[in-house]
């Protein structure tokens, strides 16, 4: 049996995130959960996909010496592209506000970026999904910002919040990867590894 398999070895999820906290455990892998501050500044010259492989690969960096064979780190992050750009975490209700209006009727795509480490080995991937949102209301738009706030999210929304309920017309790709986790992706690799 998968889990089985992988009994030998310890894992850390090196992540805040309650949802990546959730999938993660409902995989079935024991995990500890330990985090390290990171600076998440990533070059200019990046695109899409690139930003969270730089930077899911960057938190790995910070376990280095508490890594060995059988002490395997998992590390993500996730961002918004739309029209060219990178949607971050909002820094403000005004950022978020003007996040999702610029979200609202129009397709963008949902980057996750995950590594896995330990002392001899590394595996990573990227996930996509398209995302399309119908067009909101900006009554909407502020009720969800105001009640939610949002600030923990790329993009500033969760697709498991009020806002996907009624903002997402259709996906291309994993709705767990909108979550912050592309579970069958991650489950994949770590089945591979043991």
């Amino acid at each position: 049996m998968f889990p089985e398999r992988l009994s030998r070895f310890r894992f850390i999820l090196a992540s805040k995130s309650p949802r990546r906290q959730q999938l993660l455990r409902e995989l079935d892998i024991p995990f500890e959960l330990i985090t390290k501050e990171v600076d998440e500044s990533f070059p200019a010259h990046l695109q899409a996909g690139e930003i969270p492989l730089y930077l899911c690969r960057k938190k790995a960096d910070a376990f280095e010496g508490d890594l060995t064979p059988e002490t395997i780190v998992i590390t993500a992050d996730t961002v918004v592209w739309i029209n060219g750009h990178v949607l971050n975490k909002p820094e403000s209700r005004h950022q978020a506000l003007q996040m999702l209006r610029e979200l609202s009727g129009s397709r963008h795509e949902v980057y996750t970026g995950v590594c896995i480490r330990s002392s001899v080995r590394e595996e990573y991937l990227v996930a996509r999904t398209d995302v399309w949102f119908r067009t909101l209301k900006e009554e909407e738009i502020e009720y969800y910002v105001d009640k939610y706030q949002p600030y923990d999210k790329a993009g500033a929304y969760g697709a498991q919040e009020w806002i996907g309920y009624i903002g997402m017309e259709r996906i291309d790709g994993s709705y767990f990867n909108v979550m912050g986790l592309p579970v069958k992706e991650l489950y994949e690799k770590l089945a591979g590894w043991g």
